[in-house]
């Protein structure tokens, strides 16, 4: 299971003082997520300084669109040097299978992970949404996803198992991460240990980091959760 680092920040300079504080202090590989406030605030530009420094950076913008639309957002975030990438997956079989037929003639690295439940959705507003309960829709979705070549999802530690079932080669990316019960809007959430117990491929852990009064020590504890 590895870490990725959410830079979710209110300025490019705290998210690249956090991406200064891993490189120095932590030899494992931890990779990075820029999210859409980053990404849409900050740039490509703001990517390539964090490929500078080394780092393997996750995208994370939940594509969602028609598919020629879908494939040229991909072609532009495989440019850039991606090395992983979101989208839903909602978007149905045909996009899904045109981004993976994409990848796979290219033969490029970059992984497509397709988001099937948000973590901030609970069983009513995710059947608000969808007309079928949490598990039963990503288990679908999850079906869909690996007939059509995409390469993982991303779900919260509860359907990490659902989608092992459908195939162990799919890679489960499970935000919702947090240190202690907290509330805020992330509805399903979990521990790092009960991550790894799940066989989750990935964790994203965002706010316990930058909220921190400590974050390399917070930060050290959620390796030390890992390697355990």
């Amino acid at each position: 299971m590895k870490l990725c680092v959410a830079l979710d920040m209110p300025s490019k300079k705290d998210n690249l003082m956090l991406a200064k504080t891993i490189k120095y202090n932590f030899s494992e590989e931890i990779w990075l997520k820029v999210g859409l406030r980053s990404f849409i605030r900050d740039g490509k530009e703001f990517i390539h300084e964090l490929q500078s420094m080394g780092f393997r950076i996750f995208l994370d913008l939940k594509i969602y669109d028609i598919p020629n639309t879908m494939l040229d957002c991909l072609k532009e975030c495989h440019n850039i040097g991606i090395d992983m990438i979101t989208i839903h997956a909602s978007c149905g079989k045909d996009a899904m299978q045109l981004l993976s037929n994409y990848v796979y003639s290219r033969s490029s690295n970059i992984l497509i992970i397709a988001v099937s439940a948000l973590t901030s959705f609970d069983n009513n507003s995710f059947r608000d949404i969808y007309n079928i309960d949490i598990a039963n829709g990503v288990k679908n979705l999850a079906k869909i996803t690996y007939d059509s070549g995409i390469h993982g999802l991303v779900c919260s530690i509860q359907e990490v198992e659902i989608i092992k079932n459908i195939s162990n080669s799919l890679i489960a990316v499970t935000p919702g991460i947090r240190l202690e019960k907290n509330i805020d809007d992330q509805k399903r959430i979990a521990n790092v240990k009960e991550a790894k117990k799940a066989m989750s491929d990935f964790i994203v852990v965002g706010r316990p980091i930058y909220n921190s009064t400590n974050t390399k020590e917070v930060i050290k504890q959620i390796l030390s959760d890992i390697n355990s």
